[in-house]
This record gives structure tokens, C-alpha cells and sequence, in this order.
């Protein structure tokens, strides 16, 4: 695991979408009272558990969009007293989970005040959530931009760059396809950027250590308009 900040964390684990290895990323908050909310969890090995419980109580589950989903149940296995919070549509497509509670524009009671979130409208084929640890002025995303770097494999690096899309926080022409509704997306996007945040950490690709706010203003450019102020 890698740690951000005092009370930001992240682990990693390959993954191929599209036949590329994008990665996918978990990410550790700790909350007041030692409590800890894992947001798109991967793979529970026991190393990775045990590394994870040092840090406090895993309270919380977060499947953030439709997509990241596939490792919720072996953590509840792992962390029986965790409560699972889902996307809106999980409970239909993964009806063998027990959801605690669907994610919405609110802030569930359990880490309100300390982790903000927004629903992103618009683009159903994720139904995402994105989160803003306050503290730590980091926002926490999945699919609503990549960071594909050095770091990522030739042929990975390859596509990226052929998509215009490389060495900097966009989104791909995959989510500018897949937006439905670009009114209502940019309403969420604007609500977003009204968080003061400097870190963004996404699922896949780099994290933004600084200077976040400002890169995903211009990776949605396209949609906000040249005279955005960032």
C-alpha cells in the first residue's frame, strides 16, 4: 500500500479492459474514531487485509459505479461488520450482495463531514459517485477520467497516446461516448469542482499528487468551455 496522506491510502492490482492493463486502484480513508472506508475495493489477498486492518476498523465498503464491483463480497467475507454502500443499479445487477445502502448526492451519516461525494448524472452506464476526502483535499474518482502514464505497459501507453489522451488526467473517448445527458453531467462535473481539491486519485493511471483540480478542468475542456476559470 501507499500512503498519500495521514489518513490516505492506496493499494493497486493489474487489470485488462479492452485488452489493455489499465491497473485498478482501492483506496484507504480513515475516518474519525480509527474507522476506515474502502472505496473500490480489489482483491482481498491476506497480506493486503492484514496491512489494511493496521490501519483502523473497516467500517465502510464502497462500490462506486456499476463497474467496480467484482471483489465487494470476498471483503465482506474478510470484514463481516462492514456495511456496503452501492451504486444505484448493483442491486439489481449483483443480487447475491447485501447492500447496506445505495449511493446518492448525500453524504452517508457515517462519514459525513469528513467525506463529501457527489453523484455523477448523465452517464449511466457507471452510475458513479465521486468522493472528496476534506482533510486531505483529495478527491477520490473511478471512471470519470484516466491518468495514463510511464508507468503503464507499451501497448497501453500506445493506445493512450494514439487517443490523445496520454500524461494527463482525461477522460477517454470511451466516457465521451458513453455520456448521455452532457447537460446534466456538467452539472455534476461543476458541483465537483467546487471542492477545493489538490490530489485526485482515479482507478486507473497516475495519481494527481497536486495541482488535480486544475488538470481535470482541462481534461473536461471540452465540456466546460475555454473561459472555465481553473
Amino acid at each position: 500500500m501507499q500512503q498519500h496522506d495521514s489518513d490516505v491510502w492506496t493499494a493497486e492490482s493489474p487489470l485488462r479492459f479492452l485488452g489493455l492493463e489499465v491497473g485498478a486502484r482501492m483506496t484507504v480513508l480513515r475516518l474519525p474514531g480509527s474507522k476506515l472506508m474502502l472505496h473500490s475495493p480489489i482483491a482481498p489477498t491476506p497480506e493486503l487485509v492484514r496491512e489494511v486492518e493496521s490501519l483502523g476498523s473497516v467500517a465502510y465498503l464502497v462500490a462506486p459505479n456499476q463497474l467496480h464491483h467484482l471483489f465487494v463480497g470476498d471483503w465482506q467475507q474478510a470484514c463481516p461488520e462492514a456495511l456496503l454502500y452501492a451504486a444505484p443499479g448493483l442491486d439489481e445487477k449483483r443480487p447475491d450482495l447485501e447492500i447496506d445502502g445505495l449511493l446518492g448526492d448525500e453524504p452517508e451519516a457515517g462519514w459525513a463531514g469528513t467525506v463529501d461525494q457527489v453523484r455523477v448524472d448523465g452517464f449511466p452506464f457507471a452510475n458513479e459517485t465521486v468522493f472528496y476526502h476534506e482533510p486531505s483535499r483529495t478527491l477520490v474518482a473511478t471512471d470519470i477520467a484516466f491518468n495514463i502514464g510511464p508507468s503503464s505497459p507499451w501497448l497501453t501507453r500506445a493506445f493512450f497516446k494514439a487517443s490523445r489522451a496520454y500524461g494527463r488526467l482525461t477522460p477517454t473517448l470511451v466516457e465521451k461516448l458513453l455520456i448521455r445527458d452532457r447537460a446534466a453531467f456538467r452539472r455534476s462535473l461543476e458541483r465537483i469542482l467546487e471542492w477545493p481539491f489538490e490530489r485526485v486519485v482515479i482507478a486507473h493511471g497516475d495519481v494527481s499528487e497536486s495541482g488535480g483540480r486544475e488538470e481535470l478542468v482541462r481534461g473536461y475542456e471540452w465540456l466546460l468551455g475555454s473561459s472555465r476559470s481553473a
